[in-house]
């Protein structure tokens, strides 16, 4: 049976301190989590040593929400895989479409930071999805395809145990739009079968896919009812404890 994966990504929002008094706050909302339920927390770069101090050994666990494709070197600005090691970072958040639409991060750049970062040890999310223009245009299956087997390329049987994806329909993020539980349950369908094709069926089936895309504390319920969807990624709602606990312990 596949676990939930809840994750709230913090983007570039709080300083240190309001982070640490956040998760504080965080941390007696939610804890009581159900067992087949895991939590992760992204917050800002600056944040992840405060943050992670004050959720080691709770039922909290910390992400990252970039990472760069190389050891070490002459690249600044960047954060490595041993500094997110050092701090207790155990997921990471890639190819999120702010780093693809903005930054210009390329499926083959976005492959290089997923395949190192499971060489490292770490838990990669690899986030895919469609802009509204590919899905009014119904490219939806096609862009997501292409975004999978290019971002899975060198990917093992054994690492994908380690891997999670996101779908997160670009149109849906932030902008207060959210796709129907039905359609996410298609996309999130579609994924699992692209999945069984480029590996197996044992891998598809226990492979967590979250949805990402205005997820609210009013929405969660009726998104997690479907067999497909395996937890959220969420954005704003994760600003605030008491929306963020509530997507926690949906029902």
């Amino acid at each position: 049976m596949r676990k939930y994966l809840i994750a709230g990504n913090w983007k570039m929002n709080m300083t240190t301190t309001e982070a640490k008094k956040f998760a504080k706050e965080l941390l007696n909302s939610i804890k009581n989590v159900k067992d087949n339920v895991t939590v992760m927390i992204a917050p800002p770069f600056t944040a992840l040593d405060g943050v992670g101090s004050l959720i080691k050994g709770s039922v909290i666990k910390l992400g990252a929400q970039n990472i760069n494709e190389n050891q070490d070197g002459a690249y600044t600005g960047e954060i490595s895989a041993d500094m997110l090691l050092d701090l207790g970072v155990e997921y990471v958040i890639i190819g999120h479409s702010e780093r693809r639409h903005i930054y210009g991060e390329t499926n083959e750049l976005i492959n290089k930071k997923v395949l190192f970062t499971l060489k490292k040890g770490l838990k990669p999310v690899l986030c895919v999805g469609e802009l509204l223009a590919e899905r009014e245009a119904e490219k939806t299956n096609d862009v997501i395809k292409e975004q999978l087997i290019k971002g899975l390329n060198g990917v093992t049987d054994e690492q994908m145990n380690s891997l999670v994806i996101a779908y997160e329909p670009v149109w849906a993020i932030g902008t207060g739009k959210v796709a129907t539980p039905e359609q996410a349950e298609e996309v999130h369908l579609f994924i699992r079968n692209i999945i069984k094709e480029l590996y197996n069926k044992n891998v598809s089936e226990n492979i967590i896919i979250q949805y990402g895309g205005s997820v609210k504390a009013d929405n969660i319920d009726g998104l997690m009812k479907k067999d497909n969807l395996d937890g959220a990624l969420v954005g704003g709602a994760s600003l605030k404890a008491d929306s963020f606990s509530r997507i926690v312990n949906f029902s």
